[in-house]
């Protein structure tokens, strides 16, 4: 997060955005984290309908799983665009390919 006067910039690597927040929408930003993780939860089960934890299990496993995955899809999107693009070399194929300048 970034604060710049009263207002504080921050990035969303689940929607993959940056977003501008101020004093007036701090319940949005609540309800958006909570929107994220309801989010998390349900795709988690909807992969593994026989899975149960704890809070703490839920917290530290499911949710972060969740967001690793998005995360790799984010970075493949963004190296194919680049590859595409002529910024990046991309040397064989599926999952070891490598990237380079």
């Amino acid at each position: 997060m970034n604060r710049i006067g009263k207002i504080d910039l921050r990035f969303q690597p689940s929607r993959k955005r940056l977003t501008v927040y101020n004093p007036s929408n701090l319940n949005e930003d609540r309800n958006l984290h909570e929107e994220e993780v309801t989010d998390a939860i349900l795709e988690y089960l909807a992969e593994n309908p026989r899975a149960s934890d704890t809070l703490e299990g839920i917290a530290e496993w499911w949710i972060m799983r969740q967001r690793v995955r998005a995360e790799i899809e984010t970075v493949a999107k963004v190296l194919h665009r680049l590859a595409e693009a002529g910024r990046l070399e991309k040397v064989g194929e599926g999952d070891e390919a490598l990237y380079h300048l």
